[in-house]
Parts: C-alpha cells; sequence; structure tokens
C-alpha cells in the first residue's frame, strides 16, 4: 500500500476551489475537460445538483446495455457521452459533483495512473469521513459498509489527471429505474438491484455543507486551497478547445433502442 506524504512533509501546492451550484452537467464537463487540456492548475471544483435529471455515460459506454431506452425517450431524459471512463450514473438536484484536476507532481508519490488515483482519493475522502459509518473504497466505488454513495471516473493525459466523483447526497428510486443492470460490475454488489446497492448520503452526515467542508479541509492537508475567481467559466468558455462529451441525439437513442428490441426478441420467443 502507498503511503501518500502530506503537508508536513512537503511544501504545498496551490489549488484552485470552484464551487458551482446547479451547473448544467454538460457545462460542468466542458468545462473541465478545457482546464484539464489547457491549464496547468491544479483545480477541484464542487457542483451542488441539476435540474432536471440527466444520464451520464462512460466515454465507451453502449445506451443499448446501460439504459431503458423505451422509458428515456418517453420521459425525454438527456443521455449524455462524458470525455472520461467509468460507469454510467444518472444524476440530479440531489448529486453532489465533486472533480479533482492536478498536474502530475502536484501529489507526492501518486503516479498518474488509475489505482494510484483510487487509492490516494480514498485515503482522502477517508479523512473527510472520518468517523461517519463504515466509509471504504471497494474497487472503484466509495461506499459505507457495502452500499455504494460514490461513483468515479477518470480521465489521464502526458501531464495531468482528473478524477471525478458523483455523490449521492440523495436520489430518487425512480430515477434508477432508467438505468439496466450492467454486465460488468463490481464483484462486491453481486445480483444487487440499485435500491438495494446504493445508500444515500443524507443518512450518514447532518447537511450537504457539512461534506463540502471535511472534503475541502481533507484538501487542505495536500495543497494550499484558493478560491478560484467568480468570472473562471466565462473566461475558459472562450478558449479553442474541441469538447468531446456530447449529448446522445434522439435518432442515436432510436437506433440503440432497435438493437436492444433485436437482443430481446429470441428471449420472448422462448418464452
Amino acid at each position: 500500500m502507498t503511503i501518500f506524504r502530506t503537508a508536513k512533509d512537503v511544501a504545498l501546492p496551490v489549488m484552485n476551489l470552484l464551487k458551482l451550484k446547479s451547473t448544467p452537467i454538460m457545462q460542468q464537463l466542458h468545462l473541465e475537460q478545457r482546464l484539464l487540456r489547457t491549464s496547468t492548475e491544479n483545480w477541484c471544483i464542487i457542483n451542488q445538483g441539476i435540474n432536471p435529471p440527466a444520464i451520464v455515460m462512460g466515454t465507451s459506454g453502449n445506451p443499448s446495455e446501460l439504459i431503458e431506452i423505451e422509458s428515456v425517450l418517453r420521459e425525454g431524459i438527456p443521455v449524455i457521452r462524458r470525455f472520461s471512463g467509468g460507469g454510467t450514473v444518472i444524476v440530479d438536484e440531489g448529486t453532489i459533483f465533486v472533480t479533482l484536476i492536478c498536474g502530475k507532481d502536484a501529489v507526492p508519490d501518486l503516479q498518474p495512473y488509475p489505482r494510484s488515483i483510487m487509492s490516494w482519493t480514498g485515503e482522502l475522502y477517508g479523512k473527510a469521513f472520518e468517523g461517519t459509518a463504515d466509509f471504504r473504497l471497494r474497487e472503484n466505488d466509495y461506499v459505507f459498509g457495502d452500499l455504494k454513495f460514490g461513483g468515479n471516473a477518470q480521465s489521464i493525459t502526458k501531464d495531468r489527471w482528473l478524477h471525478h466523483t458523483s455523490f449521492l447526497w440523495d436520489y430518487d428510486v425512480r430515477n434508477m429505474t432508467y438505468l439496466r443492470m450492467p454486465r460488468r460490475r463490481p464483484e462486491y454488489r453481486r445480483a444487487r438491484n440499485h435500491k438495494e446497492f446504493l445508500c444515500a448520503m443524507k443518512n450518514y452526515l447532518p447537511t450537504r455543507s457539512t461534506f463540502i467542508a471535511k472534503t475541502i479541509a481533507a484538501l487542505e492537508t495536500h495543497f494550499s486551497m484558493r478560491q478560484a475567481p467568480s468570472d473562471i467559466e466565462n473566461s475558459h468558455r472562450n478558449t479553442e478547445f474541441p469538447n468531446s462529451a456530447v449529448l446522445l441525439t434522439k435518432l442515436e437513442l432510436e437506433e440503440a433502442l432497435e438493437f436492444q428490441r433485436q437482443e430481446l426478441e429470441p428471449l420472448l420467443q422462448q418464452s
């Protein structure tokens, strides 16, 4: 197990802190990718909730395998393919997003590879949740016991890395019906459905602000935190950069639905 050095051992690098509220998830993803690709500074972006709900898939996600397309089309739920890896989530006003964007040398002893980044963030949030239930990093998820409340995805370039998390402060069980049981899932999940597998952070912490304050305090053991300028979104919006996060079109979803139906047809005939 890697032991990461902290403030007592090295001079603290600066990290810009950007707090958002209800910023649309597509806008957030575009900003994150621009900061990853065009900035040389370290960033922490915290966004509290979005409305209406949206489904966000990893860069290689297949909608026919991951979402209930017929109900998604019927209800008009937007489906976004982000630029990072990871699984599929539905996000809404109960979601808290925390994104860390760092230079490869920002954290001593951290190697810019998925496992090393996950291990470091597990220690980081272990500090934030110290004394709160049974926090653990299980495979690539943050859990209390064996109940998931945080899903992660990463994007790594030659000189920088990004780690973003969707935390379930609360969630609407009905929204989870838009997601299919993934074929590839963590071993600890077993065959549990979303209701049996997930938990809401509100049952473990008094307020969202408590969680955010604890997260910032944990980051302060590694970084000198600096409030980002309020116009940072606008200034970086003008940076020329091709965004990889895209909204799936109705035609793309209809084609995926047709494929989904074709897969189901042999099973229906057997029954």
